[in-house]
């Protein structure tokens, strides 16, 4: 582990500069930053003993050896799509057997370099990369036809290069772009956003900024109303910014990078053109709820989606959020999955679902949560792009399905 004291001050370098950016910082603020990594162990099937599920529940393992798969979305006959995005592909895993493990894998697509965001819709695949979004017809047999690009001019990566997607209760596809750096004045506008458009690609806006990086994101079941998860800004020490659980709305803005959590602003950062940062940050949407920093949530997904036969009646307004662990900070948070519970459509509290990738004593990890998967039986799909497996979690009476 390492220890870094940070000095964090905005210089005006000329009238130009300060003209474009507003005022510097009125102090310096300094940080001590910690960066801590986890040291890896190498996933074996025996691990499986290691992870807790709450008392009704069991997890067995779906599928390993995938490698880093990432994340997923469920076809017909609980047909399973993975992307992978270090090798730019996306697997099937098909044919579960009576212990609840996949037995056919194949790769149904090749080369599509970056692919991360995945989902399906009308009976496509559509599938995006960091400036490209594609969609294939799903075959009788849960292969995919031709992809047709529908968008290749999405923002440049540069910090964060995956984008997920989703398309809400009204037909539209939802696009998420996180900023292309930790904490800078971004240029292009399209960067720290949620995007809005057609599910053919076209029309497409900005639904909501100021969002640095919301990866996963679902809609309430019951109200309808859209939720995000998004990560903090780092190099400001251990426990600042909070990762945060927005309700995201049409032309909000979540005030990044100037404003965190409920409407804190950053003391580093300087003051807009003509205003003040506390001005500023009273136009901002709060945090609705907010969790320890750095901790890294992926996906977001309510459990209200699936049928549920079996599944606890007091889960079915609540969402799950993977957490992909921290590397900078002393006490490291995060490599696990937690419950957040809803009640009347408002998250109340964050719960322990899915533990014991972590070991705090030797500080090592064998696995990180990434991405969710509901299928229309309530099992739950998690993907650890660490260990290389994929995790199903049910109720213990649950009998698998192909």
């Amino acid at each position: 582990m390492r220890a870094i004291i940070i000095l964090l001050v905005v210089i005006s370098l000329a009238n130009t500069t300060s003209a474009q950016k507003g005022h510097p910082a009125k102090q310096p603020v300094s940080a001590n930053v910690n960066t801590l990594f986890a040291a890896h162990e190498d996933f074996q099937p025996s691990f499986i003993s290691r992870l807790k599920v709450p008392a009704g529940f069991k997890v067995t393992i779906a599928a390993s050896g995938l490698g880093k798969p990432r994340m997923m979305a469920i076809g017909a006959n609980n047909n399973l799509y993975i992307t992978r995005r270090d090798v730019g592909d996306v697997l099937l895993l098909q044919n579960r057997d009576a212990n609840g493990k996949y037995t056919s894998l194949k790769t149904v697509i090749a080369q599509f370099k970056g692919v991360h965001g995945i989902t399906i819709h009308d009976g496509w695949l559509y599938l995006c990369a960091t400036k490209k979004l594609a969609r294939g017809k799903l075959n009788a047999d849960g292969t995919v036809g031709k992809l047709d690009t529908l968008i290749n001019d999405l923002p440049d990566g540069g910090q964060h290069d995956n984008r997920t997607i989703a398309f809400g209760p009204d037909g539209k596809l939802y696009l998420t772009v996180g900023s292309d750096c930790n904490d800078c004045k971004e240029t292009n506008p399209e960067h720290a956003t949620m995007l809005q458009m057609n599910a053919d690609g076209t029309k497409r806006i900005i639904y909501a900024r100021g969002l640095r990086n919301t990866l996963g994101f679902d809609w309430h079941p019951q109200t309808k109303e859209l939720w995000g998860m998004d990560h903090g800004t780092d190099w400001r020490g251990d426990e600042i910014p909070p990762e945060e659980l927005n309700k995201i709305i049409k032309d909000g803005d979540y005030g990044w990078p100037l404003v965190y959590g409920k409407q804190t602003t950053d003391p580093t950062r300087e003051d807009p053109v003509g205003s003040t940062k506390e001005a500023y940050a009273k136009t901002t949407q709060p945090a609705v709820m907010m969790f320890p920093a750095h901790a890294a949530p992926i996906d977001f997904k309510f459990l209200g989606k699936a049928d549920k036969a079996d599944f606890p009646a007091s889960y079915h307004e609540d969402a799950l959020v993977t957490w992909h662990g921290s590397w900078n900070r002393k006490d490291p948070q995060g490599f696990k999955v937690q419950r957040i519970r809803f009640v009347n459509g408002q998250p109340t509290e964050a719960i322990d679902f899915l533990t014991g990738f972590y070991n705090p004593a030797a500080k090592t990890r064998f696995g990180r949560p990434a991405g969710l998967a509901i299928a229309p039986d309530g099992t739950i799909f998690i993907s650890d792009d660490a260990g290389g497996a994929i995790y199903a979690v049910q109720p213990a009476t649950s009998t698998a399905k192909n």
